[in-house]
């Protein structure tokens, strides 16, 4: 089946659950820089969800732009992708509001986790409908940022159990390394002439 409506209600989510994350933030009723001051945690927790989710959003269409096709397990594989990014808008103002407890910040990076799995679920998915020899295999080539990501989101987990601010190193550091552009699908779709 055409890939169209997954698009369409991929994206619709993605900015739903965006929005969601921004009308957490709370306006303060003061109008003095020092009220902003209380309210930095959450503003560093919306930043770096919202950096996730748009990085989720860019490699969602990144991979959907090197598929010609989805099947019904691709659109289960979405949902489960979409229920996890779903629980950003929770993640992150649990955090936020508490000052990057351990608690929360297991729990954020147990959502970035579950995220990362579903990904990886739904790339295979697809990748399994196109065949190892594809033109979307070859653009994700080894995907080593995709590998390493979840070990990174594990071992900040464990790390909360001493030391939080440890996990929110690692949290920002698998984002930082998927803002750097990875052209992989780019480059094989240029070289290609389209998906395949």
């Amino acid at each position: 089946m055409g890939k169209g409506r997954l698009e369409a209600f991929s994206d619709g989510v993605i900015a739903i659950i965006i929005t969601i994350m921004v009308l957490e933030l709370k306006v303060p009723h003061e109008a003095t820089p020092a009220a902003l001051l209380p309210l930095v945690p959450v503003l560093l927790s919306y930043v770096l969800s919202f950096v996730y989710v748009g990085i989720y959003w860019n490699n969602h269409h990144h991979l959907l732009a090197a598929s010609r096709l989805v099947s019904g397990a691709a659109l289960w594989a979405n949902l489960h992708l979409l229920f996890w990014l779903s629980l950003f808008p929770f993640a992150t103002a649990w955090m936020g509001e508490n000052h990057f407890a351990g608690a929360p910040t297991a729990a954020y990076g147990g959502v970035l986790l579950m995220a990362a799995v579903a990904y990886r679920v739904l790339q295979r998915t697809l990748i399994g409908l196109h065949g190892n020899d594809s033109l979307l295999a070859r653009a994700i080539g080894s995907d080593w940022k995709g590998k390493l990501s979840p070990v990174l989101y594990a071992l900040g987990i464990v790390s909360t159990l001493r030391a939080a601010w440890c996990a929110q190193l690692l949290y920002a550091a698998v984002a930082v390394m998927w803002l750097v552009p990875d052209r992989r699908i780019e480059n094989t779709l240029g070289r290609q002439g389209g998906p395949g």
